[in-house]
């Protein structure tokens, strides 16, 4: 795959690497072809994994390789990285606020951002969308990172973080579709709507690759940004819908320790 993703332009290979993970969400959201009923406790197993491969995802593919490149350009590294992370995590909080969306699990009333009369089907869609942004950015400036020759950016860790992106994208597909059909919606209409909340991410991998190719000064800044979103999402939305059952917790909290290994063993062997 590395070979293959190296003959193209490092925006090319942004759009390349996020097609694949938004390709995962279709995968994901496929299993509502299948069948209308999902096990909530494999469901919330899958959720608390992907929350342990974005967790692995932000320190060893983003913050760590931020805070080499910001001592390799002389910046001041701890400073950097506290401004790019918390700005990451400002970003995804307003977004939050102003877009009307709606996290698994709650009823319609409960609904967050801006008050709006659009369906609960839309508004459950929205709220995967949200946490997919810094997701596709952070494959963006990966790969953009790339470009810029440093030695702590590499085609390994890049391809890395699109490959635990890509997995962990799986369950998300699951979690948007299969609500949706068990609420009455059509199969193909549940899995359309479950794989499109998937579709920015070859957006912001793209605008994230191209930003930062015409800025590289602020790679640092860019790769703390896209980990601070990333920490955001966890804590604000993954954590807490895995861990709405207390009967599941503690089979959550090791499945995402094994998010977190798996997405370790990845960048280290391919990074």
């Amino acid at each position: 795959m590395i070979e293959f993703i190296q003959q193209f332009s490092p925006v090319m290979q942004a759009f390349i690497a996020t097609l694949f993970t938004w390709g995962l969400t279709a995968a994901g959201a496929a299993m509502v072809l299948f069948t209308k009923d999902f096990n909530q406790k494999l469901m919330d197993s899958l959720l608390g994994f992907a929350a342990g491969v974005m967790i692995a995802a932000s320190f060893w593919s983003l913050l760590a390789p931020g805070l080499e490149m910001a001592e390799e350009l002389g910046h001041i590294p701890w400073l950097t990285a506290v401004i790019g992370f918390m700005g990451g995590g400002v970003f995804m909080r307003l977004t939050d606020k102003f877009l009307p969306h709606l996290h698994l699990g709650l009823g319609l009333e409960e609904s967050e951002g801006v008050k709006t009369s659009w369906q609960r089907s839309t508004l459950l869609v929205l709220a995967i969308t949200l946490h997919n942004i810094p997701e596709g950015l952070a494959v963006g400036v990966a790969f953009g990172a790339v470009a810029a020759n440093l030695p702590s950016a590499t085609i390994g860790g890049a391809v890395a973080l699109a490959i635990g992106i890509g997995i962990q994208n799986l369950p998300e597909g699951t979690a948007v579709s299969m609500p949706l059909r068990r609420e009455g919606v059509g199969k193909w209409k549940s899995f359309f709507m479950g794989q499109a909340s998937g579709i920015v991410e070859p957006i912001a991998g793209v605008a994230g690759a191209i930003f930062v190719l015409s800025m590289q000064n602020i790679l640092p800044y860019a790769l703390c940004f896209a980990a601070g979103a990333m920490i955001f999402v966890v804590v604000e939305e993954l954590i807490p819908e895995s861990q709405r059952i207390e009967s599941n917790i503690d089979l959550v909290t090791m499945a995402t320790m094994t998010g977190f290994s798996v997405m370790m063993i990845l960048d280290v062997a391919l990074g």
